[in-house]
């Protein structure tokens, strides 16, 4: 790995070779750059009940603090997205010309940033407390529209955390997330310094996706590889509503009630310099 210097930031680590800085957010200031960000709202057409615009904010000293708090009494956090899934959106009612069909998919919506190819990372510290997870990952707007990953791309969860001081293995997913969803995975590790920050990253090329944690390599997939442009998706979600009983754990409410944060340095996103 060598060293790549952003100006008055923490330099990045980066594989060998020449590598050109395409985009990023170093989250300077005080707000949220909307132009780079958007929300995620909804999941496969609904609403999501933990999913709120209100839980991230810029400290001032170059940080996204993703907060987890509690609104009409149930805890909340947050997902910040550069792109959008075609399956997301509600679904409004529609006709097709006079005859009542209607169009399963909600709102289409053009990604702020999609890219294919290069090195993916994010500086973080992760969350200090179990009840709500935290992740770094790359989708496809249009995962699982066809049964080829090349054409229709894939999930690739470069971190995820979901208890503190552990990261869950790396996984890459395609064919969507119904009867036709494939999965691989690799890596994954325990023992993070809890107050610390940690760089997570993915080379992404046409071998497949190369996973590093702070600098050292965590493992390959070369299955599933996408060769269509990806939007970018840091996300935390409060532990409980994904299972049977769709409520939010006692953990949740702790952890909401102590002030918890995850918080996100910053989010770089490199091309080979030579092609």
């Amino acid at each position: 790995m060598k060293y790549y210097q952003v100006a008055g930031h923490e330099p990045s680590l980066l594989p060998d070779g020449e590598w050109a800085l395409v985009w990023g957010d170093e989250f300077d200031g005080e707000t949220l750059d909307r132009g780079k960000w958007d929300y995620r709202l909804s999941m496969m057409n609904r609403r999501h009940p933990a999913w709120s615009d209100r839980c991230v904010h810029l400290d001032g000293n170059s940080n996204a603090v993703f907060s987890i708090r509690e609104e009409n009494e149930k805890p909340v956090s947050s997902q910040l997205q550069t792109g959008y899934n075609y399956m997301d959106e509600p679904v409004k009612e529609t006709t097709f010309g006079k005859n009542l069909l209607q169009w399963n998919l909600g709102k289409l919506k053009e990604s702020m940033f999609a890219h294919r190819y290069g090195y993916y990372e994010c500086r973080c510290r992760l969350q200090q407390m179990r009840g709500w997870w935290s992740a770094f990952w790359l989708q496809s707007p249009i995962i699982g529209a066809s049964l080829d990953p090349a054409e229709s791309g894939s999930e690739v969860d470069v971190m995820e955390s979901f208890y503190p001081g552990e990261v869950h293995c790396h996984n890459v997913f395609t064919g969507g997330y119904g009867q036709d969803c494939k999965r691989a995975f690799v890596g994954g590790m325990d023992g993070l310094t809890l107050d610390a920050f940690h760089r997570f990253g993915v080379l992404w090329d046409e071998a497949g996706y190369t996973f590093y944690v702070d600098g050292r390599e965590d493992g390959h997939i070369g299955d599933y590889v996408s060769k269509r442009p990806q939007f970018i998706l840091i996300s935390t979600e409060v532990d409980g509503y994904r299972r049977s009983g769709h409520a939010p754990t006692d953990e949740a409410y702790e952890a909401a009630r102590a002030g918890d944060t995850f918080l996100v340095d910053y989010v770089r996103v490199f091309s080979r310099s030579n092609g």
